[in-house]
């Protein structure tokens, strides 16, 4: 079977990928460092015959045996929680860690695959926004580990491309949610699902009229992998643009989960970008892709999973 590696593998994004990977018939070799991923997310994977883990940390050069086919590049911590507290450590993820994977994709002569953010866009100017904006980013904000550690990955792995003829595809990823993510990692989803799980009131940072865009992770997924499995080599934006305000999100949570639509405010996080939403018209001509999940099926499911958690809990 041909190989691929995923970086991130433990991750929320990144474990969903190793699943539909190994469905696809790869063999895959997953690689995390669990400083924000879980042994969770991969425990359903033990004894399964294709896949093989390794625990390392990717700013430092992986050694494996044989030759990979397909690197997907996930890793990074992703929430503001997590780079905040940790913005070396995003950094390096974004620099040494995309030019070690790009060395192996020249050595191997494997296609490699960015993951990148929609962050690269900053608190943007322009409305939805196309792959063709160059964003609004403070670059030395507290959010800028994030941002500039993406933007600089974007830019090596297109010199990798350009300079050294690595077969690359970049892709810009909107919020996603679904099963999987963490409870306590500050994102607005499972954030807003805890508390209205528990009966507490939703935490909303700002006035609430300040808007993101959700996709499931299994359409994440998909695109991710009609990406690197198609001729465009990106940037691609990958998000829905179905666009709720977080007054919106909170009510149509709290509507799911039959609690009482209850709020609490909290000053706005420096930089926090006013408005999200993806123009997905080039991964609509290019991969034929669009999200296929509606709102209310993925909340649902997205609801009985942290329901999971908290119950194991306790």
């Amino acid at each position: 079977m041909a190989r691929a590696l995923v970086t991130g593998a433990a991750g929320f994004v990144g474990s969903h990928l190793v699943d539909r990977l190994l469905d696809e018939g790869w063999e895959v070799i997953g690689v995390d460092n669990f400083i924000t991923g879980t042994p969770r997310n991969l425990s359903h994977l033990d004894g399964v015959v294709g896949f093989r883990f390794i625990e390392a940390d990717v700013t430092h050069p992986v050694d494996l045996d044989g030759v990979v086919e397909r690197i997907y590049h996930l890793a990074s911590p992703a929430s503001p929680i997590d780079y905040l507290e940790l913005p070396f450590e995003t950094l390096y993820a974004g620099s040494h860690a995309t030019q070690h994977l790009l060395e192996l994709a020249e050595r191997d002569g494997a296609r490699f695959l960015l993951a990148s953010t929609s962050e690269v866009y900053g608190d943007p100017a322009i409305h939805p926004q196309p792959e063709s904006y160059w964003g609004n980013v403070n670059p030395i904000g507290p959010r800028s580990v994030y941002d500039e550690a993406k933007r600089y990955a974007e830019a090596i792995t297109m010199a990798f491309h350009r300079y050294r003829q690595v077969d690359i595809r970049i892709a810009r990823l909107f919020n996603t949610y679904g099963p999987r993510m963490r409870h306590d990692d500050g994102r607005v989803v499972p954030t807003f699902c805890c508390q209205a799980l528990q009966g507490e009131p939703l935490t909303v940072f700002g006035d609430g009229h300040q808007t993101r865009s959700f996709c499931f992770v299994s359409d994440t997924v998909d695109g991710l992998f009609r990406l690197m499995e198609g001729d465009e080599p990106g940037p691609v934006n990958l998000g829905n643009p179905y666009e709720l305000s977080m007054h919106e999100l909170a009510g149509a949570i709290c509507a799911a989960a039959g609690a009482r639509p209850e709020v609490r405010h909290r000053p706005l996080p420096q930089d926090d970008p006013k408005l999200r939403r993806p123009d997905i018209a080039l991964a609509r001509r290019a991969l034929g892709w669009s999200p296929q999940v509606l709102f209310d099926d993925g909340i649902r499911h997205t609801l009985a999973y942290f329901a999971e958690v908290l119950a194991e809990q306790g």
